[in-house]
């Protein structure tokens, strides 16, 4: 039993009967609740003063001329989804209340109603009154129901009455004075276009005199050329021109420079670009010369006068070709600066000529905008008197009556509030919905014991027995009683779950007082007894014994006398009309002696009573705050902890259990106490079907057999059996 494990899958899983459970168990608040708030209902609708209701109708339609104008479609035609509802709110403003109010002198009659007898302000009066009528539209019409609810039936009728009365008036000063300050607008606007035309007509031909601009079509057409387009082509053209030639000659000149030093490839690079025919003919003789110089000096020495003629030719060509190099040299120098001031001008012509057109273009663009923005005007003009003209013949036009009333208001003397159906069944749904929900809430709060899952995953212990409520003495009840069949399943229950047969003392406790401990104890014993098994019930709760109370016989003499050794045990035990049945009552205690329990005396007095009886139980105290029942915990072969139903929090039967188990973990089980199986039907099979069962059996063999408590009985009497050894006679012989 220590391994019992509870599953874990199902426990999450909630079902509607758990919900049912919970209902069936608090219904008595629910119905509390219930009958609560259904009285409180009652009780001011009682009170609730009496109202009336009359209502009016009017077919509301879009404004429309009785003559389709200028071929045009009719105002009104087309669905609009907002236009109806622009129209309660239009209804529902001051504009139409305000002159209800001062009609019906609604301020003074309201503030005699509901004020000290002084008018009432017209902003609370206008509130009021917004909240006394209604408005609706009939489906799939354009007729609106003014509906007006007050203490007065009369009242009511004149209020639907002048709704409607004041609304229809608004719409025809708001159809007039829309149309005449449409036409006032209109006629603002054309003075005010035709002043923007004439100002605008005199810029325009401003500007043709200033640009010297020539229109001759009169539109946006200029009948004006303009050649500066080609020429700034040309000039981009010259531009590109210039600018190859300066670079070109730019570079050849800096090659010129670069090779000033080597004669020799400063003429070829000459003659290559700029061939010049005098260059070449002294290049040559230069040639001549050197070749002749070199044909000399192979003849002559270096003296000859042949050689030296030579060596001064050839000086002076050398002489000749530089200055004639550097004047080509100066050449091109004037010609880079000749390139790059051909570049410059231009560059300068280029940009000129830019500006000039950009300051026609501009001229050009600001008139032309100018013209198409008088068109416009003049368009804006045109369509300005068309409509004047045509707002002018709208308003002439007679006009069909865009609000007509169907049905106006009669006093009705039947009240329509308060309604008593209406709030019983409001109030009585309210009520049940509210005990619904505070029973689920005072569900959610209670953290006691309430089913035998929350046993076995809190504790994860077994539970060996469910006990019924109101249960009383077994030996009063008869052995064949319902309830003497649930304390058989919880003696069966323990003796399969004891795993040492050998141990036959059994201590039965509970977390706190009760809960039924004591009760449970004697009727499982009584069980045991009618068994033919000696068994001994020792009341070991010294501070409030019970168990005497239970067969009402005498405490005097009994375990505290035993213990402090002024009697023997033949003295203190008694016997009861069971014969295999004793008692061992707890006897007086002394002050003095509070820890009599823990004593080597009450332990081999446990010994002793184990040897003598099949079984023994020991009745104890609560387990919390007081030592006597660990001690009985340690002493005996097994515990069973009783819980009662719907008591205790979980916490405090947890710890219960914790404590045995750090005692002497000799837990045998839980038996669940006070169960009340009318309510919860999850506990039926414990002992219903056995209460069914046992009472159609006696119903059949003895219809008029009943107990004195109504109910069938059986006609075995209790205690009826044969005497066998082990008698009450035989154990006190034995003693």
């Amino acid at each position: 039993m220590e391994n019992f494990k509870a599953p874990e899958e199902a426990q999450d899983k909630l079902h509607f009967l758990d919900y049912w459970r919970v209902i069936r168990i608090r219904k008595a608040i629910i119905f509390t609740v219930f009958c609560i708030v259904l009285l409180s209902s009652a009780i001011f609708t009682n009170f609730m003063p009496e109202k009336y209701r009359s209502f009016a109708r009017m077919d509301v339609q879009k404004d429309k001329t009785d003559v389709n104008l200028m071929d045009q479609p009719s105002f009104g035609q087309g669905f609009d989804p907002y236009w109806m509802q622009t129209q309660f709110e239009i209804i529902e403003s001051t504009s139409v209340l305000y002159p209800v109010i001062e009609e019906l002198k609604l301020r003074e009659r309201f503030g005699e109603k509901y004020g000290d007898g002084a008018p009432m302000k017209l902003d609370l009066t206008y509130r009021l009154l917004s909240g006394l009528i209604s408005l609706s539209q009939t489906r799939n019409t354009s007729i609106i129901r003014v509906s007006a609810v007050t203490y007065d039936s009369a009242l009511s009728s004149e209020i639907a009455n002048a709704v409607v009365d004041k609304y229809t008036e608004y719409r025809s000063q708001l159809l007039n004075s829309a149309s005449t300050r449409g036409l006032d607008a209109l006629r603002e606007k054309e003075l005010q276009s035709q002043k923007e035309i004439e100002d605008l007509n005199s810029t325009i031909e401003q500007m043709k005199k200033d640009n010297n601009i020539v229109d001759l079509s009169g539109d946006s057409y200029l009948d004006v050329y303009d050649e500066s387009p080609e020429v700034i082509r040309q000039l981009a053209q010259d531009k590109i021109r210039e600018e190859k030639n300066y670079e070109r000659t730019k570079s050849l000149y800096e090659q010129f420079l670069s090779i000033k030093e080597d004669p020799k490839a400063l003429r070829d690079l000459i003659e290559s670009v700029d061939p010049d025919q005098r260059l070449t003919t002294m290049l040559l003789g230069l040639d001549e010369a050197q070749l002749q110089l070199v044909i000399n000096k192979t003849r002559f020495t270096e003296n000859h006068p042949d050689v030296r003629t030579t060596e001064a030719a050839i000086a002076q060509l050398n002489s000749q070709i530089g200055l004639k190099i550097n004047s080509i040299l100066e050449g091109w120098r004037v010609k880079l600066e000749e390139a790059k001031s051909a570049l410059e001008i231009t560059n300068n012509a280029l940009d000129s000529y830019k500006d000039v057109k950009q300051s026609k273009d501009t001229n050009y663009r600001d008139y032309e905008l100018a013209k198409r923005e008088l068109n416009r005007k003049q368009r804006v003009l045109d369509a300005i008197r068309l409509k004047i003209n045509s707002e002018e013949i709208n308003k002439a036009i007679p006009r069909n009556s865009e609000v007509q009333i169907i049905d106006r208001a009669e006093p009705d003397n039947k009240a329509v509030s308060p309604s008593w159906s209406l709030n019983l069944v409001l109030g009585g749904i309210i009520g049940l919905s509210i005990g619904i929900g505070l029973a689920f809430f005072i569900e959610y709060l209670d953290t006691s014991v309430k089913t035998i899952d929350d046993v076995e995953r809190a504790l994860q212990a077994p539970v060996l027995g469910v006990i019924p409520q109101n249960v009383g003495s077994i030996i009063d009840e008869g052995p064949d009683s319902p309830h003497a069949e649930a304390y058989r399943v919880l003696r069966t229950n323990l003796l399969f779950s004891r795993k040492d047969k050998t141990k036959n003392t059994f201590s039965v406790v509970s977390g706190g007082a009760g809960e039924g401990k004591s009760t449970t104890l004697f009727n499982l014993a009584t069980i045991f007894a009618q068994n033919n098994e000696r068994v001994l019930v020792v009341d070991s709760d010294l501070r409030r014994p019970s168990i005497h109370k239970i067969l009402g016989i005498s405490n005097s003499l009994g375990l505290t006398n035993y213990l402090l050794g002024q009697n023997v045990l033949e003295e203190v035990i008694q016997t009861t009309q069971i014969p295999t049945l004793d008692i061992l009552p707890s006897g007086k205690l002394p002050s003095s002696s509070m820890g009599i329990l823990n004593s080597p005396q009450m332990k081999e007095l446990v010994e002793i009573l184990s040897k003598r009886y099949d079984y023994v139980f020991f009745d104890s105290p609560p387990i919390m705050g007081i030592s006597d029942a660990s001690v009985l915990a340690s002493l005996v072969g097994y515990t069973v902890q009783v819980i009662q139903y719907r008591k205790y929090p979980q916490a405090m039967t947890i710890r219960a259990k914790q404590l045995v188990q750090k005692i002497s973990n000799n837990l045998a089980g839980v038996v669940l106490n006070n169960i009340n199986m009318s309510q919860d039907s999850d506990y039926y099979y414990y002992s219903g079907y056995y209460y069914d069962y046992y009472y159609s059996r006696n119903e059949d063999s003895d219809p008029t057999a009943k107990s004195k408590n109504g109910k069938p009985t059986s006609s075995v009497k209790p205690n009826s059996r044969s005497e066998k050894p082990g008698s009450v006679s035989d154990i006190k012989q034995k003693y």
